[in-house]
């Protein structure tokens, strides 16, 4: 057909016709775009307030003066809240009802075998929730958060051993930047320790360290001249003060240390269960649970059944402990959500962040003032997360490159002697 032929509003259609779905095209990818840096904003956000939220509200329940709660019973309510969301989660997300309950026959009954390994991380991380209590209670927010990154030293050794992937040089560069930065804090933490301060209740500040060189703690409830003796404080300490207990700073980098190596074999031991059945995350999320349980209060009764026969299990808990309980529980629960959306460098300035909020906070609410090492090790730990997360391993392309022409010729050869 002679296209000279065509008539002239035919070819002006056909020419707006195509303008139109370019424009529709070029509109969709945009919006697209836009949604896409809209979910990374918000996943920026969410992990922000989850991180630094948590922390604080931690630091607070355990430090006040109060009552203390059980810190076992806490981490038990956190795995029940935990086991409820997922369960509700796995039943919304599954393709009905009825294939929900066969998964769940499948795993309880038909492959139970397969449920009880996840048994291991459910005590790891049992045991790991109760040490991070122990962390934030004898560190303040800004050191715990700082401390509590060697998880991607510990999560990426255990990596290189269980799964046998590789790490960059940049990425080995960036754990002996995190090991030294950590180091730098905790030697602050304990410099800080040493040089107790009071402060009077009028303050807009919350708290004060206080201890004693035998590291016990005192509160303003009772405060006395043996007090006054201890602290070295000439004039009359009276009821115009107000201390919370400070900590033990070793004692707490001890806790995070253990709880970093627990988290990450932990974690590379739970990828690697993902990735070896068809299970899904959340059914996998409600073995986790529901195994966790047993184990939390076999914990409560080894550490605390005394403490639970004397005064109850829910001595000590109020607004603030449930606070802790469900940010916990659903804060974990909506970072693996968020996750998906925030990649490396997203999760990077979502920890530099909480760090930074953290520690601000800790001036206003604590009276935890940062020192020049704390900043300088806050530092080298921030700039280690980031080389680690945005500089991952990749293959020698040259040898890429190689392997593939190399694989493409012997393909050819064999080719040409058929």
């Amino acid at each position: 057909m002679d296209v000279n032929k065509i008539p002239e509003d035919r070819r002006s259609q056909d020419t707006t016709s195509t303008e139109v779905k370019s424009t529709s095209l070029s509109n969709n990818s945009t919006s697209k775009l836009k949604f896409g840096i809209l979910i990374k904003y918000i996943s920026l956000v969410t992990l922000v307030i989850q991180m630094t939220s948590q922390v604080l509200l931690m630091r607070y329940a355990t430090t006040r003066d109060q009552p203390q709660f059980l810190k076992t019973v806490a981490v038990f309510f956190n795995e029940l809240v935990k086991l409820v969301a997922a369960f509700l989660i796995f039943f919304l997300t599954a393709d009905s009802v009825s294939s929900a309950l066969q998964g769940l026959k499948y795993c309880y009954w038909t492959n139970i075998i397969d449920t009880l390994k996840v048994g291991v991380p459910a005590f790891i991380y049992t045991i790991q929730n109760f040490l991070l209590y122990i962390g934030i209670e004898n560190l303040d927010a800004g050191t715990y958060m700082v401390i509590y990154q060697l998880k991607i030293l510990t999560t990426a050794l255990f990596t290189v051993m269980l799964l046998k992937r590789r790490l960059s040089i940049l990425q080995w560069l960036a754990l002996g930047i995190l090991i030294a930065g950590v180091v730098i804090v905790e030697y602050s933490a304990r410099k800080n320790s040493s040089s107790p301060t009071i402060i009077p209740t009028n303050s807009t500040l919350f708290s004060a360290n206080v201890s004693n060189s035998s590291g016990e703690f005192f509160f303003n409830s009772n405060v006395t001249e043996n007090l006054a003796e201890i602290l070295n404080v000439t004039e009359p300490i009276t009821t115009q003060h107000r201390v919370m207990k400070s900590g033990n700073p070793i004692l707490g980098f001890v806790a995070l240390l253990v709880a970093s190596f627990l988290s990450g074999f932990a974690g590379v031991y739970f990828e690697k269960i993902l990735k070896g059945s068809d299970v899904s995350l959340w059914l996998r999320n409600v073995q986790l649970a529901s195994l966790s349980l047993p184990i939390g209060f076999g914990v409560i009764m080894f550490n605390d059944g005394q403490a639970v026969y004397n005064k109850g299990l829910m001595q000590g808990f109020d607004w603030a402990v449930w606070g802790v309980v469900f940010i916990q529980a659903l804060g974990g629960l909506v970072v693996a959500v968020v996750i998906k959306y925030a990649d490396n460098i997203l999760k990077a300035f979502a920890t530099s962040i909480g760090i930074v909020l953290s520690t601000v906070a800790s001036i206003f609410l604590f009276s935890v003032y940062p020192r020049l090492l704390f900043i300088l090790g806050a530092a080298l730990v921030i700039l280690a997360v980031f080389v680690y997360g945005i500089f991952p391993y990749k293959p020698n392309y040259a040898r890429h490159q190689d392997e593939e022409s190399g694989s493409k010729k012997s393909s050819d050869e064999s080719d040409v002697k058929s």
